[in-house]
């Protein structure tokens, strides 16, 4: 059975950044303008699976005010958010939090993921990517993007370049295009010269726009 530790609020942040700022900035003008606006404010992670997981479902499709109330809320139910705890959660009070019908279905089903075992959360700091975002899009109310979002803020992995997100999409066009609109294709284009710091660049492409870093 796997079980989650509730960590209070500890961030950790990858060993990997300082390294990776270098490279981007030798090899991208617009990373060389954009890294040093930001100090030594970097990637972190809450360090807790489950948890995040779980904040991402209850914030799809909701503004971020909106989500943290709502969490709020829910965080509230049981002593400890854990996968069991969640299981044992009644349907009725989750609603009252302000959870729809189908985000029960989601955190239950997701609960039901990491209290069963189905996924592999021992083996995902040695596994490759592809196959961490595999295990995850087989969760209900969890698709690519989520999964991408995972890896890049709680597994901190340095190289994932997340095509769906309206946010680095925007991004490019800004930094790259001169605000022209920018397809996939564009994006991957520009992204070549940051391999393999991907989700480290995508970090700043996101500073760019919002200087409040997200976190998860």
């Amino acid at each position: 059975m796997v079980t989650t530790k509730t960590i209070a609020s500890v961030m950790a942040s990858p060993a990997y950044w300082s390294d990776a700022c270098k490279h981007l900035m030798k090899k991208d003008r617009v990373m060389k303008r954009l890294i040093p606006q930001f100090g030594e404010a970097c990637l972190q992670t809450r360090g807790d699976a489950f948890v995040t997981l779980a904040r991402s479902v209850v914030g799809q499709q909701i503004s971020v005010k909106a989500a943290q109330t709502v969490w709020n809320r829910f965080a509230l139910l049981p002593k400890q958010i854990t996968a069991a705890n969640v299981l044992k959660l009644k349907v009725d009070d989750m609603r009252a939090a302000g959870l729809s019908v189908r985000k029960v279905e989601y955190l239950v089903d997701l609960a039901l993921h990491f209290d069963s075992g189905a996924v592999h959360v021992e083996t995902w700091e040695t596994v490759d990517d592809e196959t961490i975002i595999a295990e995850l899009i087989a969760i209900r109310g969890i698709g690519r993007w989520t999964a991408e979002m995972f890896l890049i803020f709680h597994l901190m992995r340095p190289n994932v370049l997340p095509l769906d997100d309206v946010g680095l999409l925007n991004g490019i066009s800004k930094n790259y295009f001169s605000g022209d609109t920018v397809s996939r294709s564009d994006a991957r284009e520009v992204a070549a010269a940051w391999a393999p710091y991907c989700s480290v660049a995508t970090w700043y492409i996101w500073r760019s726009l919002d200087p409040l870093p997200v976190e998860y």
